[in-house]
């Protein structure tokens, strides 16, 4: 949609937009309370802004809104627009068998380590750099991988926003 017609959508429908590319009610707030924006780039430049100031309890909220990596239907729980989003952004991702079950055991680990699911940026990564990524933080402490986990969310709500808004 044009960057006009979200500043002019009712609170509402614009709450929906929003949410759809990160399930953090502080972030949407701000970003809603910031309209009418003047430019694309204002509207970025805002919401990264606001991204660097998510705390772990919004983005662990946020997590439960995910599906896991590898999982190509996006959960039922999700709107349409953000299932759109995560197939899109998962399906490009090529795995045969053998890596399949890597991310799904990798997956598992992750899970039992850190307590939620394994989040990273997918677009424009290949199924072999999704499981890389996923090996080397299996080995950081918690609170390096809540840093990570952080700076990956902000990039998909970022990369939504960017693709959903023109």
């Amino acid at each position: 949609m044009q960057l006009e017609t979200f500043n002019q959508l009712d609170s509402g429908e614009a709450q929906r937009v929003l949410q759809s590319c990160a399930h953090i009610p502080t972030w949407i707030s701000e970003l809603l309370q910031q309209r009418p924006y003047s430019s694309k780039e204002q509207l970025y430049q805002t919401a990264l802004a606001q991204a660097q100031t998510w705390q772990w309890p919004e983005i662990s909220a946020a997590l439960e809104q995910h599906p896991r990596i590898g999982e190509k239907k996006a959960a039922a729980v999700l709107s349409e627009k953000e299932q759109q989003f995560s197939q899109q952004e998962q399906g490009q991702i090529q795995t045969d068998a053998v890596l399949q079950l890597a991310l799904y055991q990798g997956n598992l680990d992750y899970e039992h380590k850190f307590g939620y699911i394994y989040l990273i940026r997918a677009a424009g990564r290949s199924g072999q750099q999704i499981l890389s990524e996923l090996q080397r933080r299996l080995k950081n402490t918690a609170e390096q991988e809540q840093a990570e986990v952080k700076q990956q969310l902000g990039e998909i709500a970022l990369l939504r926003l960017n693709q959903e808004i023109q």
